[in-house]
């Protein structure tokens, strides 16, 4: 597996390998041992498997004060998927990374506690499935605007099938500082 360090410090892109044949392919999605040499947490609660056609967005959404660390694979299809900082007091405040994940390559984005996240479908149906830290909680899903133009995620998809949920959220310099998550000082 190939570990690579984004841009913003705690994201993760990890490039499990792929066994392929005549038959299919096989490739290992999770191992505690071989994960936690790559810094992420050993516990998960909570899986999840999200399934979208096409020009779909989905975000950007994330917990506070329950905030979710995610380990998120594209099982079907291709996704450009996104993580923004939405830590209070974070040198990297408001920015954002995206990475191409599919089913093609096996590709892993490792999105800490504390960043917002979405994913536009690119190709195909998309079944994404992603591994969480913290459990759901109602109470505390926040979400904020997929084209806030102070964050400026260049998403590559033109006009985007939404949630209405997700076509009201607000901008981020409109969230109240008591809906951010905090910088965790290590």
């Amino acid at each position: 597996m190939i570990v690579e360090q984004l841009e913003i410090p705690g994201l993760v892109l990890l490039r499990p390998r792929i066994f392929r044949d005549a038959r299919g392919h096989f490739l290992e999605t999770w191992l505690d041992e071989r994960y936690a040499d790559a810094g992420l947490p050993a516990r998960f609660v909570q899986d999840n498997v999200s399934v979208s056609r096409q020009g779909v967005l989905r975000g950007l959404h994330y917990q506070h004060p329950h905030a979710q660390g995610k380990l998120v694979t594209a099982l079907a299809g291709s996704i450009f998927d996104v993580a923004v900082d939405v830590r209070r007091g974070s040198p990297t405040f408001g920015r954002w990374v995206g990475c191409e994940l599919s089913a093609e390559t096996g590709h892993q984005l490792w999105i800490p506690p504390g960043f917002a996240h979405g994913f536009a479908v690119t190709a195909g149906d998309a079944v994404v499935a992603y591994k969480c830290t913290e459990h759901y909680a109602p109470a505390d899903d926040r979400g904020l605007r997929w084209d806030d133009p102070a964050i400026g995620v260049r998403w590559p998809v033109a006009d985007p099938i939404l949630s209405a949920k997700d076509a009201a959220a607000p901008v981020l310099n409109e969230i109240a500082p008591e809906h951010l998550p905090p910088l965790e000082r290590a």
